[in-house]
């Protein structure tokens, strides 16, 4: 018989330096080239958000609440708690209390494909959370069910690996191998600047096909 909680060594945290690059880039530059690593559209944040992170996965099936609560013992400051619903119901995982309990540990954000609670308490904590939808019917730790914790993980369509580096804002969702998310980030961070340097040509009335060089 396997044991009903698999857990993992946690990964290693993603470096201050790729955190600092990530700050000014956005999920919708990233969407103009990258093709994978977008977890999917219906998870949105409850509240306009920004997080940068390191993956922390959790395979959470029925109605355990048992396992969310062993990997937030397992966060440190800078930590996302990712969370795949393995059953794809509408069993909400993320309340008050795993806010609470995540922001204490130093957690950045929870993303889940699954549905949150107690949404006006998440509003007000201002901690961010990526969610889809809202649901009254939530687990417990009565249900003891088994999960796995720092496994690889499918959220919203997305592969996420334990110490994926985690970009999350009102746009979207995108996770990457860390050194793959600052190839990444330095790409979109130059596309961001063209893009800034071609609107005043498109503000006054001007094709973009004027000009001798831009990118789509």
């Amino acid at each position: 018989m396997t044991e009903p909680y698999r857990m993992r060594t946690r990964p290693k945290a993603i470096p201050q330096s790729l955190r600092t690059l990530l700050a000014d880039v956005e999920t919708a530059t990233i969407g103009h080239f990258e093709y994978v690593g977008f977890i999917g559209a219906l998870i949105t944040p409850v509240f306009p958000a920004k997080a940068i992170g390191t993956a922390i996965t959790v395979a959470a099936p029925g109605r355990d609440g048992t396992v969310i609560y062993k990997a937030i013992d397992l966060l440190t400051p800078g930590d996302a708690l990712v969370i795949s619903r393995v059953d794809q119901d509408d069993v909400a995982c993320v309340g008050g209390g795993v806010v609470a309990a995540a922001r204490a540990r130093g957690a950045v954000a929870v993303i889940v494909d699954g549905p949150c609670t107690d949404i006006e308490e998440i509003r007000a904590s201002k901690f961010p959370v990526w969610c889809r939808g809202v649901s009254s019917k939530t687990t417990s730790r009565r249900h003891q069910i088994g999960g796995a914790i720092n496994v690889p993980i499918a959220c919203g369509g997305a592969a996420v690996l334990p110490g994926y580096a985690v970009l999350a804002d009102q746009e979207g969702v995108f996770v990457a191998e860390p050194s793959h998310m600052r190839r990444v980030a330095d790409f979109a961070l130059k596309r961001q600047r063209h893009s800034l340097q071609l609107r005043p040509h498109l503000e006054a009335g001007h094709s973009i096909f004027d000009l001798d060089q831009f990118v789509s």
